[in-house]
């Protein structure tokens, strides 16, 4: 690799200490180095300095264009990141010399219909959350599998989440724990009001919809869908977000073989 973008989390990096570090570690070594502007057509891999969070807006924003993606965590939780701030070297000079494995994450596509009309779709790299607002009603709405009805549900919320979701805001709920690589979706609601409070597993051929319902003489509560924890998009009654696995993938550098199993022992032990 040669031609790389950097992402910098400002709240990380506020002198932009780090960002220039690598930048003139690159350079001095003959790469072509962007840290603005439209992204170049022929850019190799993009460095994303941050944690997690900086990880999936990368992904979510230039996810179409197929460019592999190493993550260096300057935060205090990393799952999807390459390396931490000591190993920026030995990193780098490894994607400079190809010595890297590309591990591709499956994404998520939800399409927004109001009132029946296709109001707006995004992509989400862990999770698509429909939540109630600052009311403290709860939400209901029912859940469709290719068309058939599946269940409904009183709740807080409900998150449809990848693989790669899994360990977010699905783990938090109470959701499992699933192999990235793993071709799935996780259904898993938010403090249901039910004595059954249990995540639904699915292949992701399947398309799940999601409609917001209010019963009968009671009034509609607060609610919305977020796309991996970004832009919130409000819904009303007889709203519903249509999700299917996306045509397009994350690209992911991984540069050790280390296991899914001994990442997720090590998180797990700090």
């Amino acid at each position: 690799m040669k031609y790389f973008y950097i992402i910098t989390n400002r709240g990380k990096d506020p002198e932009l200490k780090v960002t220039d570090e690598i930048s003139a570690y690159l350079r001095t070594h003959g790469c072509r180095v962007q840290t603005d502007g439209e992204i170049q057509t022929n850019t190799e891999c993009i460095v994303v300095l941050g944690g997690d969070g900086t990880m999936i807006r990368a992904a979510r924003d230039y996810g179409k264009l197929s460019i592999p993606m190493i993550g260096i965590n300057l935060g205090t939780l990393g799952y999807l990141a390459g390396t931490d701030r000591d190993g920026v070297r030995p990193t780098l000079d490894k994607l400079m010399a190809d010595q890297y494995l590309l591990d591709d994450r499956m994404m998520l596509k939800g399409k927004v219909f109001k009132s029946g009309v296709f109001a707006g779709e995004e992509l989400a790299l862990n999770d698509i959350v429909i939540a109630r607002g600052g009311s403290i009603k709860v939400i209901q709405f029912k859940i469709y599998v290719n068309g058939e009805y599946l269940n409904q549900y009183t709740a807080d919320g409900i998150i449809v989440a990848t693989p790669t979701g899994s360990t977010a805001y699905n783990l938090s709920a109470g959701g499992p724990i699933v192999e990235p690589n793993a071709d799935i979706v996780l259904i898993t609601p938010i403090s249901p009001h039910t004595l059954n409070n249990r995540s639904i597993v699915l292949s992701a051929k399947n398309h799940i919809s999601v409609e917001i319902v209010v019963p009968e003489g009671k009034e509609a509560a607060e609610c919305f869908a977020a796309f991996d924890g970004g832009e919130e998009v409000p819904l009303n009654p007889k709203d519903v977000i249509e999700i299917d696995r996306s045509d397009y993938r994350t690209r992911i550098c991984k540069l050790s073989r280390v296991s899914f199993l001994e990442t997720l022992r090590n998180k797990m032990s700090e």
